[in-house]
């Protein structure tokens, strides 16, 4: 979809007043910055879940209601070989900036790793049975994965003098059912990328989740392990995407930059000694 059908959209469903939408680069998801003057059932679970957790006091987006009171709209377009049906939802704009430009204090990653818990407790009729029914893996338990909760997906703004607070949570586009553990995987993983002590900050992280959601034995014994995996996957997957988009090389290599060396870091240090650089910390967090 063009910038110019982008507008027609906003202008059409939403009867917007809009004086210039750019394109957002992005891995796989077609997104658009309007400026004021994907599989139907997947897009529904992302667009409930950011409501439910607008309504319970989370910052999250939330998708504004089209002229005949639906969430999104299902329109076509001619992409200059066919037809394509594209869902259209409009979002609420967040202020903030993102984790990624600040130095993060042990208490915005607590608060990080707390908002990680909080973010998977939410339910969707349209996951029930998978998480009802379908056998859980008899170590991890299941719920429901934001699947990118990381710095440059999170925002915040000033609490005081030299402090923030976190004040929004951005990109739902890979959610999926999985387990809370890969949840915190994935945010410890972020959370080292820009970080001066990268292998410290799984201690806060882990502090703040476990206030929501405490860690079982199974849990805590591979969390190392699937932090590095979540490394390599990522890595893997910025590699392929230069592939695919060499001319967005500097925003897909974001998490490579860093990543390769952080991965390296881990495994010589050897899980007993993250384990307990992690843990120890965790336990300590927050004692006078």
């Amino acid at each position: 979809m063009s910038t110019s059908e982008g507008y027609n959209v906003s202008l059409l469903t939403y009867r917007a007043a809009v004086s210039l939408v750019t394109e957002i680069i992005n891995y796989d998801d077609q997104n658009f910055y309007v400026t004021p003057h994907h599989n139907i059932t997947v897009i529904e679970l992302q667009t409930h879940a950011m409501n439910v957790l607008h309504q319970r006091g989370l910052p999250a987006q939330t998708a504004l209601p089209t002229l005949t009171g639906k969430l999104m709209s299902l329109k076509e377009f001619d992409c200059g070989f066919d037809l394509q049906k594209y869902l259209v939802r409009l979002l609420t704009y967040l202020p903030g900036t993102t984790v990624a430009k600040i130095t993060c204090s042990p208490q915005i990653l607590y608060d990080v790793g707390k908002m990680a818990a909080t973010l998977d407790t939410m339910e969707h009729p349209n996951i029930s049975y998978q998480i009802q029914v379908v056998p859980k893996l008899p170590l991890f338990r299941k719920c429901i994965n934001h699947g990118d909760f990381n710095d440059h997906n999170l925002l915040v703004n000033p609490d005081g003098p030299t402090k923030y607070k976190i004040s929004g949570i951005l990109d739902f586009g890979d959610m999926s059912c999985g387990y809370f553990i890969f949840e915190l995987a994935i945010t410890i993983m972020y959370m080292m990328i820009e970080n001066p002590n990268p292998v410290d900050v799984g201690g806060p992280v882990v502090a703040g989740w476990e206030s929501v959601f405490p860690l079982n034995e199974a849990e805590r014994d591979l969390l190392y392990l699937l932090v590095l995996c979540r490394f390599c996957q990522s890595l893997v997957l910025a590699r392929h995407a230069v592939i695919q988009q060499p001319e967005d090389e500097d925003y897909l290599m974001i998490t490579a930059r860093t990543g390769v060396r952080h991965l390296c870091r881990l495994w010589e240090l050897g899980k007993e000694e993250v384990e307990r650089i992690w843990f120890q910390s965790a336990a300590q967090f927050g004692q006078p």
